[in-house]
């Protein structure tokens, strides 16, 4: 995805970053590097907007939900083996429904 145009920083990088951005997981320099890109770039920036109001609604519907620490683990291991750009096996991906807490409504 990008405008076609070319930035300081690259579509590619902020995309690769943007939960990064969203929870503000990066250095304050990075944050307003991205800031910069956005008011650019209109394909990032509707993307930006598009997760930020998926995570809002993941927020409010499972917010108060407690994760099980041994899922959240799985998760987070999961994320490393990605970012490392290792392969991840296929048995771990899926997660029993035991393994998720239930929803309230």
């Amino acid at each position: 995805m990008s405008c076609g145009e070319p930035h300081e920083t690259d579509c590619s990088e902020v995309l690769d970053h943007l939960y990064e951005f969203l929870d503000r997981e990066m250095s304050e320099s990075d944050c307003t590097k991205f800031e910069v890109h956005f008011e650019e770039c209109s394909p990032c920036l509707e993307k930006y907007g598009l997760e930020q109001a998926v995570k809002k609604l993941v927020k409010r519907c499972c917010g108060h939900d407690d994760v099980p620490s041994d899922l959240r683990a799985k998760v987070m291991g999961r994320i490393d083996l990605i970012r490392s750009g290792q392969a991840v096996p296929d048995q771990d991906v899926t997660v029993s429904g035991a393994d998720l807490p239930l929803a309230q409504e």
